[in-house]
């Protein structure tokens, strides 16, 4: 997988939120709000080839969280970042 570019992390008010830049998504209308892990693992893999398993890693280096929780939840962002269509497989 990899991140689309054109897509740069902000923070707003305090708040984390994915913005699309760029002619090549000017048809994109969605804000994407991010909590703070998921947001520390956008900016982790952000330009770079990664997998699920990767940022179940990152996830357990950075939180105190099991393998296999942490290994769910970043197949469940996966999934939603690629419906988002802000990833690309």
């Amino acid at each position: 997988m990899r991140t689309k570019k054109g897509f740069k992390l902000r923070e707003v008010c305090g708040e984390k939120i994915l913005l699309a830049e760029g002619v090549e998504n000017i048809d994109f209308s969605d804000i994407i709000s991010m909590n703070a892990s998921s947001a520390y693992l956008w900016e982790q893999v952000d330009g770079k080839d990664f997998t699920v398993e990767e940022m179940a890693r990152l996830l357990t280096e950075q939180y105190e969280v099991e393998e296999a929780v942490a290994l769910e939840d970043a197949k469940e962002l996966a999934n939603q970042w690629f419906k988002c269509g802000i990833i690309e497989i």
